[in-house]
């Protein structure tokens, strides 16, 4: 369930990938907050904490799989949507062994966005209550 403090983080360091995540997401009526590096979003987190993050795995300073891993070491409930726009086969394998259940290749439609958002959220609130 949303409540009016909750929102999701959009991180991706470009800039109009960020801003079509963030038409999407207002239009589906949630609260957004954008980071245009995986440090910024780490950074935030002690004053922030989302209901859900979409991470992009290749950015200029932390990957992805980086961001999850110190989320993890923080001990933090961040459910996070990965996304990509690497047809690598091998990064299937490489998300798979990193804990990574929600990784959608670019380009996405709304609808899988938006489906893989409440699968990650759902399953949050399954296992943290």
């Amino acid at each position: 369930m949303r409540s009016p403090e909750s929102f999701i983080a959009v991180v991706d360091d470009g800039p109009p990938l960020r801003v079509m995540l963030g038409r999407l997401l207002r239009l589906a009526e949630y609260r957004l907050r954008e980071y245009a590096t995986g440090g910024e979003f780490l950074a935030s987190l002690r004053a922030h904490m989302p209901q859900c993050a979409i991470v992009d795995l290749h950015m200029s300073s932390l990957s992805g799989f980086e961001v999850q891993s110190r989320i993890r070491a923080a001990n933090l409930q961040v459910p996070v949507v990965f996304i990509t726009g690497s047809d690598d086969d091998a990064l299937e394998r490489t998300a798979l062994a990193a804990g990574v259940r929600n990784l959608l290749r670019k380009p996405f439609s709304s609808d899988e966005l938006l489906e893989a958002i409440g699968r990650a959220i759902g399953s949050a609130e399954d296992l943290y209550g």
